[in-house]
């Protein structure tokens, strides 16, 4: 018989090698096939609800590691509910409409001008529903679980019925005008943008100091003065109507050589310094309300700018004399209001000058710059051109620069419900706190929500118009094309007549001849998303309004938790989710912005591909994402090795406990001391993650999990546990104790790890042997109080630091070549009285916990001259006495002890004899 027959060497089919890419679509199949999510949704019936609503991705392309981010993270929070006593179904969705659709079709050279509304909008959906497939599909293969067959989609006729409705609301409500102001203009893609379309790039721009001759003074100021303004779009000098000044601020009429000037008095050291002014003279300094309702020359055209007052003046840059142009600014609107000032625009849709702009009309707006300099200087008023660089509005989609510009537009009033708004913000649990603040102050700055775009992709806004011009926005008009949308979808709007599209027998008293027009923008896409809380939660019967939690990337303060938050509070007066999660952005491994044109994108495709969507998990649930991350495939290269140790060290524990069941379970007070402990530490390790899982913090589940493992388990328990549970007999006390432990550790640890690794839990779930059928069934485990957990927990540790210094002495000894390996080890310990009364209270085979061959308590006073002191601890390591066991590999004395087992020491004999007596007579090879 062979020694190596006579050990207890566990098997598992659970693999060192994972094989994750191959793996996985294996298991996801699986759990298509057994309808797992569906199971986890009926097992919970009548548990508390708590719904995570999905914000909406756009339907373009395959998914990013942004994507993957949000969706992992979606997936962990949702399956931990649902493990621990919540029904937490999930109802993925998408954003459809929008300007990127209608983009990728003119790539593909359909022209929209040459075919019907109803034509060119099916092409559109047709494109959404393959991108809708093409990025389901890249999401289940992370795992996560949903009901992907039941979507939600902000194109279904459903979802345009609800977002109707709410929009009727909110006009019936008073909340939603027509107005002409200036707004965000792409010219670029040709309609309004919302500011959360909007985002900021450096671009050079001029610098111009432009002087305006005053014309009525008030007695104050003669017409040989000029007013300093300063701006960076020269193009709006012909829009200028006046100029602002701020009432609290000082002004000062300068004298420079034969000029005279008005600039703020605090900013005329920097203006003097700018304008290269080395002598002048303050003649006299007045408050900025001295200059209200003066007039000056415009520099260029036969016309007056009226001085008003404005708080938006400051001294930050510039004169503190602002050119104002009300038709293409949101202060300059504001003030021009004020004062009665037109809003005149001089820029199309396109960005050309119109012909509201004399000497300038076709001009595109940007090049229009430098002619509007030039004819400044020909009529000396400009007196500094300069460049510099900024930043600018851009079009999020086009990366092409925004300008302010007025045109007809429908608004929703956020002015009219604002304080409603920032109350309902109150209701709000933020993760991070500090999105509350940035939520609070983006709802206190905003002015109103343009929500008409002049696209062809989108819901059209349900308004009509008589034959005077007057809108229609009643209750049932609005109503009935909800109803229509339902039935037919949004595109009935542009296939009907608008007298087909209103109820039956309606008649206007400002249409008397019956006659009708319609509305021809489409929504802010927006307002789809932000219409999801009726469209989806409330809509749905397995769902609920409010949600229970918004989860999105940090832009989406200016986005959908903030669209969202205006329409459920102007339609029910409160927010629409009880938490608000954000998470920062995926940055490449230096930091930067991931883009296709730096090259410096990583997919999740590749990393499944390489190492498995189960290393995108953890290292999803491993980073801090409150803030940017770095991202890298050394990243992932690096996360994989934390995996591999997660992997062995559960294949361990496995191996070890193939041949024990649950008859087999030691009571716990019947276990050693040290497998007491190890419950204790499992149990906090419970407490730590079920806490940190409720708190959105997966970094410290992750972390309170390695650390067990890693430390607790890998480095000590499992370290002496070999030579338990392979040298002991099969059932022996020793050995059933260390499975015990073992068995509840593995249980535990898988459940706490199926959130987040649900892959690796299932492949391990079957070898378990548990009633519910997947691990995905499961519950969270709950923590149990281990009877004189403290006291175990305070003399464990001082044992774990009295461990790490024997560790210390040995390492010496190794290196000084006394011993090999540790097991050649004999460790005399000289102790002090509360070290001796440890190592008793431990009641333990220290010997075997330190996993040396001998080992000898002694009194400190006995101490040779030549003993080590290791951080207080006095010690000697010599080499153990004897021979090596064949079997266990102790250095022992009693080796050969027993004749018939010459190779093994005694303690290896008795349990050879006890359970292979073949063996003394047949002998040992």
């Amino acid at each position: 018989m062979k020694i190596k027959e006579t050990l207890n060497l566990g098997k598992t089919p659970f693999k060192m090698r994972a094989g994750l890419p191959n793996k996985e679509p294996q298991l996801q199949a699986v759990w298509a096939e057994n309808h797992v999510y569906e199971a986890r949704q009926k097992l919970n019936e009548g548990k508390p609800t708590f719904v995570l609503h999905d914000g909406p991705p756009f339907a373009n392309g395959n998914i990013h590691m942004g994507h993957a981010l949000n969706k992992i993270t979606k997936d962990i929070i949702v399956r931990a509910k649902s493990m621990s006593g919540f029904r937490a179904p999930y109802v993925p969705g998408w954003d459809t409409h929008g300007l990127p659709i209608e983009q990728q079709l003119a790539k593909k050279g359909v022209r929209r001008k040459e075919m019907s509304m109803v034509d060119y909008r099916e092409l559109c959906r047709q494109f959404a529903m393959k991108e809708i497939d093409k990025q389901r599909a890249d999401f289940k293969r992370l795992g996560v679980m949903g009901d992907w067959d039941h979507p939600y989609i902000t194109l279904q006729p459903e979802f345009e019925a609800a977002e109707i409705r709410v929009f009727g609301k909110m006009a019936e409500n008073g909340y939603i005008y027509h107005g002409l102001k200036p707004v965000y203009w792409s010219w670029s893609s040709e309609s309004t943008l919302a500011e959360a379309e909007v985002e900021y790039h450096d671009v050079k721009s001029p610098s111009i100091y432009v002087a305006f001759q005053v014309v009525d003074g008030k007695d104050l100021l003669t017409s040989d003065t000029s007013f300093i303004i300063w701006t960076t779009t020269p193009w709006t000098i012909p829009a200028n109507l006046g100029i602002a000044v701020n009432p609290r601020f000082e002004y000062a009429q300068v004298q420079v050589a034969d000029h005279k000037y008005v600039v703020a008095a605090e900013m005329l050291p920097s203006v003097a310094e700018a304008l290269g002014w080395t002598d002048y003279t303050v003649l006299k300094t007045f408050p900025g309300t001295a200059l209200d309702r003066m007039t000056a020359q415009h520099p260029l055209y036969d016309r007056t700018s009226l001085v008003m007052e404005a708080d938006h003046v400051t001294l930050d840059a510039g004169t503190g004399l602002v050119h104002t142009a009300p038709g293409h600014g949101e202060d300059d609107y504001k003030v021009g209001v004020k004062y009665d000032l037109p809003v005149y625009s001089v820029v199309d849709e396109k960005g050309f000058m119109t012909k509201d702009a004399p000497g300038f009309e076709g001009v595109f707006y940007d090049d229009a710059n430098r002619l509007v300099t030039k004819a400044l200087t020909e009529k000396g008023a400009l007196l500094k051109l300069d460049f510099f660089t900024h930043s600018y509005p851009h079009d999020w989609r086009t990366k092409k620069p925004v300008i302010y510009r007025a045109t007809t537009q429908w608004f929703a009033s956020v002015q009219s419900f604002r304080q409603q708004i920032l109350d309902a913000i109150d209701t709000v649990t933020f993760f991070p706190d500090w999105g509350k603040t940035r939520l609070h102050n983006m709802i206190r700055d905003r002015g109103d929500w343009v929500i008409s775009r002049q696209r062809a992709w989108g819901v059209p806004l349900p308004i009509f118009y008589a034959e005077d011009g007057t809108p229609i926005i009643e209750k049932a008009t609005i109503d009935h094309v909800a109803d229509l949308f339902g039935e037919f979808g949004s595109s009935v709007w542009f296939d009907r007549e608008a007298k087909d599209l209103l109820p039956a027998g309606y008649t206007n008293e400002h249409s008397p001849h019956g006659q009708f027009t319609k509305e021809t923008d489409i929504m802010d896409v927006w307002f789809d998303s932000g219409s999801s809380w009726a469209g989806v939660a409330q809509a749905r019967p397995e769902l609920t309004y409010p949600t229970d939690l918004y989860l999105e990337g940090s832009d989406q303060y200016r986005g959908w938790f903030n669209s969202s938050l205006i329409t459920s509070v102007a339609n029910n007066g409160i927010a629409p989710y009880k938490q608000v999660l954000s998470q920062g952005f995926t940055l490449d491994g230096e930091g930067r912005k991931m883009s296709k044109s730096l090259g410096n994108t990583i997919v999740p495709d590749t990393v499944e591909k390489q190492f498995g969507a189960e290393i995108i998990r953890l290292w999803v649930a491993s980073v801090d994402s409150s803030s940017d991350m770095k991202v890298s495939l050394d990243t992932f290269a690096q996360t994989s090795e934390t995996y591999r140790k997660i992997r062995n060290t559960l294949r361990f524990m496995l191996a070890n406990t193939s041949d024990f069941t649950a008859a087999d379970a030691v009571p716990v007070a019947a276990l050693g001391s040290v497998d007491q402990y190890m419950l204790v530490r499992l149990n906090q390790v419970i407490a730590t993650a079920r806490k940190a899982y409720d708190a959105y913090d997966f970094a410290t589940v992750v972390k309170a999990i390695t650390t067990f493992l890693t430390t607790d388990l890998s480095a000590f328990y499992l370290d002496f546990a070999k030579d338990v549970v392979y040298i002991e007999g099969q059932a022996s006390l020793p050995r059933r104790q260390m499975q015990t432990v073992m068995a509840q550790a593995l249980l535990a640890i898988v459940e706490l790890l199926t959130p987040i690794l649900p892959h690796t839990a299932e492949e391990i779930w079957p070898l378990l042997h548990q009633d519910r059928n997947f691990a995905a069934l499961a519950e969270l485990p709950e923590a149990q109080t281990v009877p004189n957990a403290e006291s175990l927990l305070t003399d464990w540790s001082a044992f774990m630091a009295f461990r790490e210094k024997v560790q210390k002495a040995l390492e010496v000894a190794r290196d000084a070549k006394v011993i090999g390996k540790s097991l050649e080890a004999h460790v005399t310990v000289y102790a002090d009285d509360a070290t001796q009364a440890l190592l008793k209270r431990l009641d333990a085979n220290v010997m075997q916990l330190l996993i040396v061959s001998q080992f000898t308590v002694a009194d400190l006073a006995a101490a040779p001259a030549n003993a080590e002191v290791v951080d207080g601890l006095t010690l000697t390591v010599t080499h153990a006495d004897g021979e090596v066991c064949q079997r266990c590999r102790m250095t022992t004395t009693t080796v050969g002890e027993n004749p018939a087992f010459p190779t093994l020491c005694a303690r290896c004999a008795a349990i050879v004899t006890a359970n292979f007596p073949e063996a003394a007579s047949e002998g040992l090879e």
